[in-house]
């Protein structure tokens, strides 16, 4: 009789292998798509490319003239790049999912992989990877940038300013955490298409949710309480706290916990979308 009813229930073992075994097969599809599509590889370079040479116009538009204080944090000046690339990264990470749906594409997918959670989970992973690959050599060039920039501008170790190393914490936490900041800028855009559908409405949606923040921000900026909860609640404002190495105390959240609340905008977004991705037909 026990061994008929151990007969009857699922076997756990069984299927945590049947989901891992799902998971490779939409980790090998995904990377397959990325590989053999040039438009990511490419928009993904630009994101590396964009990333200096933005940086490296910022950190050339900025000089600290002699005899005057300059309260700059050049670690974030230098960084200025971040705030345009992620942009790139919104629609690469929309098209992944929103492109399949523009071309019926997805149908196929589903049927070859018919547990959706999988195929979410590999295009997060996959987009995931290439952006911190991307950020990684884009936050690398603009520090470099920097460091060779600003001492000639005024930014000199006599000054205050020590020339931007990764040896130095607040330095590497900023870089570091805005490789991780596009890495979520790509899990929320995922998390949108995915639940919107549409690549045009998304890419829409996503620009709007990052770069609509600093221009509210800007419109009730007479009201305390709301240019508060703005800047700590917004993904883009919030998130982009971790780049700041100076007048921390003057912050409305700290840096880590300003990536933190991008990170659960970008795991509420993947969250709807994959419900609905579920819910719904393709």
């Amino acid at each position: 009789m026990s061994q008929t009813l151990r007969a009857g229930r699922p076997d756990p073992g069984a299927a945590l292998a049947a989901g891992a075994s799902a998971l490779a097969d939409a980790l090998h599809a995904e990377w397959t798509k990325l590989r053999t599509v040039t438009g990511p590889a490419w928009l993904l370079a630009a994101t590396a490319v964009l990333t200096v040479l933005v940086s490296l116009a910022a950190t050339a538009a900025v000089r600290c003239p002699a005899g005057q204080a300059c309260p700059v944090d050049t670690t974030k000046l230098s960084l200025t790049g971040v705030e345009f690339a992620q942009a790139v990264v919104a629609i690469v990470a929309v098209t992944a999912i929103g492109g399949e749906y523009g071309t019926g594409m997805i149908r196929i997918t589903l049927t070859a992989i018919p547990r959706r959670w999988a195929v979410l989970a590999a295009k997060a992973v996959a987009l995931a990877g290439l952006a911190l690959a991307a950020g990684s050599l884009g936050v690398a060039g603009s520090l470099l940038a920097g460091r060779l920039l600003l001492p000639g501008h005024g930014f000199t170790v006599t000054r205050g300013f020590a020339p931007l190393s990764l040896a130095n914490g607040p330095t590497l936490r900023a870089a570091v955490g805005s490789v991780l900041y596009l890495a979520l800028i790509a899990l929320l855009s995922l998390g949108l298409a995915a639940a919107v559908r549409e690549s045009a409405v998304a890419i829409g949606t996503v620009l709007g949710l990052l770069y609509l923040s600093p221009i509210i921000i800007a419109v009730v900026a007479g009201d305390p309480v709301w240019t508060h909860r703005l800047e700590r609640y917004a993904p883009m404002t919030a998130g982009l706290t971790i780049q700041d190495t100076v007048r921390l105390r003057a912050l409305p959240i700290s840096p880590w916990g300003g990536l933190g609340v991008l990170a659960a905008w970008a795991g509420g977004a993947l969250l709807l979308g994959g419900v609905l991705l579920r819910l719904r037909d393709a």
